[in-house]
């Protein structure tokens, strides 16, 4: 939210910088204990082989900041991938998506859809996540920011995605999407390790 947010310098040509942001009210009070972030760094620590830095935020469920710390995020700090936990459901305090495509050039409803899909193998009640996927572009940079599940179980199995008894894939993830997406907007070369989730590019994309 700070006019004068620090840029993230690179510190490899394919070093990702991902923002990591926890929308809650108790948490951002002191209340309660964030379990959002931790997920989310825990998680990316494990399942990237390439090298990454991440900006962290645990802000209120207030859009205006929400918002605000997105297009910090994005065009002063310089992330190339912002994930969010946490407020996308149906109560009146839960606005993150609506704080997320107010930010957006446009939108990648692939992401939510495959989400609530992977959730509601678990419970039904998956209908009423509202996370969305969405791009924000400047002139010479671009992002893809996708809303995450708020519970740290739902965060690994929508990244992760789930696997059958003999270890196969039964619903892909969606970050075996992401590493692609950010290859098409001009970001860095992530590799992911393929135990945790295998990154999907189509042959002409992958590195020699």
């Amino acid at each position: 939210m700070s006019n004068t947010a620090k840029r993230l310098v690179r510190r490899h040509p394919d070093e990702l910088i991902v923002g990591l942001v926890s929308v809650s009210d108790r948490a951002s009070q002191g209340t309660y204990e964030d379990q959002g972030i931790p997920a989310l760094r825990d998680w990316l620590g494990t399942a990237l082989s390439s090298p990454w830095q991440s900006a962290e935020r645990l802000i209120p469920d207030d859009r205006a900041t929400i918002s605000a710390v997105l297009i910090e995020l994005v065009d002063q700090v310089g992330c190339d991938l912002v994930l969010t936990t946490g407020g996308t459901g149906p109560a009146r305090r839960d606005v993150t998506p609506e704080a997320t495509l107010a930010v957006a050039t446009r939108e990648m409803p692939g992401f939510g859809e495959q989400m609530r899909q992977i959730s509601l193998k678990f419970v039904p009640t998956a209908i009423l996540s509202r996370q969305v996927a969405v791009l924000r572009e400047t002139p010479d940079h671009a992002a893809l920011i996708v809303n995450l599940p708020g519970q740290p179980k739902a965060i690994k199995e929508t990244l992760e995605g789930l696997r059958g008894p003999q270890g196969e894939v039964a619903a892909p993830g969606i970050f075996a999407a992401v590493p692609y997406c950010i290859d098409l907007i001009g970001g860095p070369y992530i590799e992911t390790r393929p135990e945790i989730v295998k990154a999907f590019r189509p042959k002409s994309a992958l590195r020699k």
